[in-house]
């Protein structure tokens, strides 16, 4: 359950809107109805999703989803995982794969991660920490291996998947079940409501 209830009554137009995104998901976005309460945030939230990177010549769609999987399980974000994570096989992403974003095996045992996909997850692992730390290394690794357009590409991904995610869990938004049938997420792991000691 999320620590409040979406309104009863949605204006139309943030309704129709609404409803176009969960037709397309095929969910009900508890998150995207409980923003409704203030419409600019609904309204700022989903233009700027609409704008994300999907598939670019320096970011390919699989590089993106690795990256949208790393930051959710970085800062630990059941429902972003969630999202996320739907199809990651069809994505050409590996449970090998998933277990090193995971931290079960180290990044460096899995042979379908390239040394670009490796640049830019180390460079993820920086921009999630609190408070953020970016080390020499990582940034030369990113500079090296994409232009300064993948560069802002791949910041900019991993910032708004940490801005969903905060968002998301700061309202205890549950998963909404893409992945309802895929243990290897381990979704229960990632719950951040901790009870009062």
């Amino acid at each position: 359950m999320s620590y409040i209830d979406p309104p009863t009554s949605i204006p139309f137009l943030l309704r129709a809107l609404l409803w176009a995104v969960e037709l397309r998901l095929g969910r009900k976005l508890l998150g995207s109805r409980i923003l409704t309460w203030y419409p600019k945030a609904f309204l700022g939230s989903g233009i700027m999703e609409g704008l994300d990177a999907h598939d670019e010549p320096e970011m390919p769609r699989r590089l993106l989803g690795l990256v949208r999987i790393y930051t959710s399980f970085l800062v630990s974000c059941p429902f972003c995982i969630d999202l996320n994570s739907r199809e990651f096989d069809r994505k050409a992403i590996t449970e090998q794969e998933i277990r090193a974003l995971q931290g079960r095996i180290p990044m460096d045992e899995v042979p379908t991660l390239t040394d670009a996909d490796k640049a830019a997850l180390r460079y993820v692992e920086c921009m999630c920490k609190t408070p953020l730390e970016f080390t020499t290394e990582a940034v030369e690794n990113v500079k090296r291996r994409f232009s300064p357009q993948g560069f802002v590409i791949l910041a900019s991904t991993c910032a708004q998947v940490n801005f969903w995610t905060r968002l998301i869990q700061s309202l205890g938004v549950p998963p909404a079940g893409f992945t309802a049938n895929c243990e290897i997420l381990d979704l229960e792991a990632y719950t951040t409501l901790k009870p009062t000691r």
